[in-house]
């Protein structure tokens, strides 16, 4: 679709949706005098007010949630910081997750085809679902092996022929390491696409994903309060992920004020949803950092907005003596050392004389030595602190069922 009848499309759903929230008394409270009317613009919308994740938290468990009761179903996030996020869904929000789904395995040159092997877990965590169903709309073959049981994942992707990967973005590594520790031949794999999300990762973790796996990768996003994967991918042409903007608006604000930043300036996403029945999202605060990287055709031929990949979050923020930092930033020095393993953790500790960072390292058998001496130049070089290296062989660093954990904050609080 070109621009403008784009950006037509996404005034009239803005529209509908504040409608469709506004029968809801609590959205009513939250939004004040606002009137589906009163947006005569794309820009008006900027001036309703952010919602934030604790105010979804609070309004557990239908407190925001608007459409049809009873829902067609609940997914929610885990949580671990209090009460979890739940989204109900409608049919017709299942029918839209399908189709922004479908449009992310074809925006990764995925067919019908294709045989599409899906390892994030089915259940209250939205990820298998969301591939589940988008590979049935698209008509391809599925393989719904869920979470875990990593050998059967590389006999089942021989055996099956799988040609797609879906995943959380760090479990093609444990594929890689459990295929090195059972002498498993990876080159038998018949895979050509990997499909990944759910957490920051790198594009030295992404080159070293390719190479062992012999496939391409595209990164999606979507999360919990926006109904699960689905909300944008990058194409081949890798110039940015592909925001569906027919179904999701997206802004970048300053993390601070919330004031609407400019295009390539790098702030914080702010996610509507304009076509989701049972939990319409208005200016929700994602956290996750990026930045508008073009409004302009693709090469791929797509006119949606692009942003760039996630580079972090607000709240994975590190603050050491003054310094502020991102785990990835970390990550991408490590990686690019020869004879390291992918899997690291930085340690803050604190005693008497402050705080302590320790980046811990997996090495393979081999390695320069002098590596740990390089990667602390190159954190000091980078952001100006000074970490102690330590250096341990492959295997030493806890590889836990769901996403890695990065880092190990020991700090007394």
């Amino acid at each position: 679709m070109e621009r403008e009848p784009l950006e037509a499309l996404v005034l009239e759903r803005m529209r509908a949706t504040l409608a469709h929230a506004g029968v809801n008394p609590a959205w009513r409270r939250r939004l004040g005098d606002a009137r589906p009317e009163d947006l005569k613009r794309v820009d008006d919308w900027q001036r309703l007010p952010l919602l934030t994740k604790s105010e979804l938290r609070d309004s557990y468990p239908f407190g925001l949630a608007c459409g049809q009761r009873p829902y067609a179903r609940v997914h929610m996030s885990s949580g671990t910081t209090g009460n979890p996020i739940l989204n109900p869904y409608t049919a017709r929000d299942v029918a839209q997750w399908a189709e922004v789904m479908a449009r992310c395995y074809v925006a990764a040159g995925v067919t019908r085809d294709d045989v599409i092997q899906i390892t994030p877990s089915f259940g209250l965590f939205t990820g298998g679902f969301g591939f589940h169903y988008g590979a049935e709309r698209l008509g391809a073959m599925v393989i719904p092996a869920g979470a875990g049981r990593t050998s059967l994942q590389l006999k089942l992707m021989r055996d099956l022929r799988a040609t797609v990967v879906t995943a959380i973005a760090t479990y093609p590594l444990r594929l890689i390491e459990v295929a090195h520790e059972e002498r498993f031949d990876l080159g038998s794999l018949a895979l050509r696409v990997g499909i990944f999300g759910s957490e920051m990762w790198s594009d030295d973790l992404r080159g070293r994903i390719e190479r062992a796996l012999g496939i391409r990768t595209f990164d999606i996003i979507g999360m919990t309060e926006t109904g699960g994967p689905g909300l944008g991918i990058d194409c081949a042409a890798r110039a940015g992920i592909h925001v569906w903007q027919d179904h999701y608006h997206a802004e970048i604000v300053d993390p601070a004020t919330g004031a609407v930043l400019p295009d390539g300036v790098e702030g914080e996403l702010v996610v509507s949803t304009l076509t989701r029945e049972g939990l319409p999202l208005i200016r929700y605060r994602t956290h996750d950092l990026t930045r508008v990287v073009s409004r302009a055709r693709c090469a791929c031929g797509r006119t949606a907005l692009r942003i760039d990949r996630l580079r972090g979050r607000t709240d994975d923020m590190v603050i050491v003596k003054g310094v502020n930092f991102y785990p990835r930033q970390i990550e991408t020095i490590v990686l690019r050392q020869p004879g390291v393993g992918h899997e690291y953790q930085v340690v803050l500790d604190s005693d008497a004389g402050g705080d302590r960072v320790t980046v811990v390292v997996e090495t393979e058998p081999g390695c320069d030595p002098g590596v740990g001496a390089r990667i602390r130049r190159e954190v000091h070089d980078a952001l100006a602190l000074s970490p102690e290296v330590r250096l341990c062989p492959i295997g030493t660093i806890e590889r836990p069922q769901g996403k890695a954990v990065r880092v190990v904050d020991r700090r007394a609080r």
